[in-house]
């Protein structure tokens, strides 16, 4: 009974009464309807105008399971920075388009990059985190890295253009700031040099202004470090102080290549 009790007194004290999986499918199915990913075609601009009142309906549901006044409000402004959003995500679109070989379509884009279904997540979240919705952000932007293993704190401020390329393992933090036209490869970490709970209300992540390309594995940590403009930071680098604009910083390792029979190596080169 001791740990029935416990449980009890969990759902007692529990502060909101939400479904998670309803939050999570809710913008799951937004994500297809606005980018076109549905089977059937809406193509009646009544029954487009339908759904879309249809999800403003069920949005202001789930605010109500969060917040107690002004829902209503808060649904209208939400769905007011519609448009600019949507605006942002197709730029984000064209990045990843107009940067990367294998990208064919921009439909090929929406329907299949983990990269930019991350990034509009990413971008719906965080409007809700600059209102100061509560949970709902967090829950959105870990839907998305379960689904992609692109991990983006709704906190983050993020501009125009963004193209995160292949994407998985990438971990962004609450207080990280990025530039416009800013491209981003797998495994990269934008983090913190430090986690005590006491730095959270300070800028704890790096600064990655315009133009800035970051390679594969790279770490960058530190409120006060910042990458300055059109740098370029290669594969598996450590940073923890700021790069000059237009620099090229990247880690010299060194591979031995030898034939596995003995007698017959050739000769030793490093790349």
């Amino acid at each position: 009974m001791g740990f029935a009790k416990k449980l009890h007194e969990g759902y007692s004290n529990r502060k909101y009464d939400i479904d998670k999986k309803k939050i999570e499918d809710f913008i799951d199915r937004f994500f297809r309807f606005i980018f076109f990913l549905e089977y059937q075609r809406c193509s009646e601009l009544s029954n487009i105008e339908s759904r879309l009142n249809e999800f403003k309906e069920e949005f202001k549901e789930i605010l109500c399971s969060v917040t107690e006044d002004h829902e209503t409000l808060k649904t209208d402004s939400f769905f007011a920075s519609f448009p600019m959003i949507y605006e942002m995500l197709e730029n984000d679109a064209q990045a990843i388009l107009d940067n990367d070989p294998a990208a064919k379509s921009l439909e090929e884009i929406m329907f299949s990059y983990p990269g930019f279904f991350a990034i509009a997540v990413y971008r719906f979240a965080h409007e809700l985190y600059e209102n100061n919705i509560p949970l709902i952000p967090r829950i959105w932007t870990e839907f998305a890295h379960s689904k992609t293993g692109i991990d983006i704190n709704p906190g983050a401020k993020i501009g125009a253009h963004f193209f995160i390329d292949h994407g998985t393992g990438i971990v962004i933090g609450e207080t990280t700031v990025i530039g416009d036209h800013v491209k981003i490869y797998q495994g990269v970490t934008l983090g913190a040099l430090s986690v005590a709970k006491n730095l959270q209300n300070i800028k704890r992540h790096p600064t990655i202004e315009n133009g800035v390309v970051i390679y594969a594995n790279a770490t960058i940590l530190g409120g006060e470090t910042t990458i300055g403009e059109n740098a370029l930071i290669g594969g598996n680098v450590w940073i923890t102080s700021s790069v000059a604009s237009n620099s090229v910083v990247f880690h010299k390792g060194q591979v031995t290549v030898k034939n596995k029979f003995p007698g017959n190596e050739p000769i030793i080169f490093s790349i």
